[in-house]
C-alpha cells in the first residue's frame, strides 16, 4: 500500500479499537457488540480494493486479538477480518462512491453476519464454545442491527477520508474537462460560444478592413 494508505488506515483502525474496546464494549448491550472496527475496515475495502481491505483486516483484527481484556486465540479475529475485507473489496463501488444507499448496507449485514459465522466456526475448531453458550441466532440477529444501525454514521465517513488519499488531480481535470463538453454539447452553449467567437473574429477583420481603407484614402488625398 501507498503511505497516503498506509498512515490513514493505521490512524483510522487505531481510533476505532480504541472506541471499541473502552466504550461500545462496556455498554453491556443485549447480544453482541456494535463492531466498528468491522466497519472501518468495510469502508476502506470499499475504497482501497480487496487486496488492501485483506492486510488491513488482517492488521485491525491482529490489534483487536492483543488489546485487553481480549480472551480468545491469537490471529482469530486477524483471520475474519482478513476475509471480510477481502471480500468487501471485490463488491466495491465504482471508483469508491457510493451511488445508493441500499448495496452498502446489503454488504454491512452480510459482514455483520457473516464475521459472526466465521468467528464462532474457527472457535469451534480450536474448541473455544462460547457462542453456543449465547446463542448463536442471539448473535446473528443483534450483530447485524447494531452495525446496521451504527454503519451509516461511520461508512461513508471514513470512505470519504480513504478518497481523499485515492484522488488524482490529473484525471480529475481531465475527467472534469470532459464532463463540461459534454454538457455544453449536449446544450447547444458550445455551439453558441463558437458562433459568437466566430463573428466577434469577422466583425474584428471588417473593423481592421475598414480602418485600413480609411489611412489609405487619407494617404492618397
Amino acid at each position: 500500500m501507498r503511505i497516503n494508505r498506509t498512515l490513514l488506515s493505521i490512524a483510522l483502525v487505531v481510533v476505532a479499537l480504541v472506541i471499541q474496546v473502552s466504550v461500545l464494549a462496556r455498554l453491556q448491550l443485549p447480544g453482541a457488540v456494535p463492531d466498528l472496527l468491522l466497519l472501518t475496515v468495510l469502508g476502506l475495502a470499499f475504497v482501497y480494493g480487496p487486496v488492501s481491505g485483506a492486510l488491513i483486516g488482517f492488521g485491525a483484527g491482529l490489534l483487536a486479538d492483543l488489546a485487553p481484556p481480549a480472551d480468545h486465540a491469537v490471529g482469530r479475529y486477524a483471520l475474519v477480518l482478513c476475509v471480510i475485507g477481502y471480500l468487501a473489496g471485490l463488491v466495491r463501488p465504482e471508483n469508491g462512491q457510493l451511488k445508493s444507499a441500499f448495496a452498502p448496507m446489503a454488504a454491512v449485514v452480510a459482514a455483520a453476519i457473516g464475521s459472526t459465522l466465521l468467528y464462532a466456526g474457527v472457535g469451534a475448531l480450536v474448541g473455544d464454545t462460547a457462542a453456543r453458550h449465547v446463542g448463536l441466532g442471539s448473535l446473528l440477529f443483534t450483530a447485524a442491527i447494531y452495525d446496521l444501525l451504527l454503519a451509516p454514521f461511520t461508512v461513508p465517513f471514513i470512505m470519504a477520508l480513504a478518497r481523499r488519499t485515492e484522488n488524482d488531480p490529473v484525471a480529475e481535470a481531465s475527467s472534469g474537462g470532459h464532463d463540461v463538453a459534454a454538457g455544453w454539447l449536449a446544450s447547444g452553449t458550445g455551439l453558441r460560444i463558437g458562433n459568437q467567437r466566430g463573428g466577434l473574429r469577422m466583425k474584428a477583420a471588417r473593423n481592421r478592413a475598414a480602418r485600413a481603407g480609411r489611412i489609405k484614402g487619407v494617404k492618397r488625398l
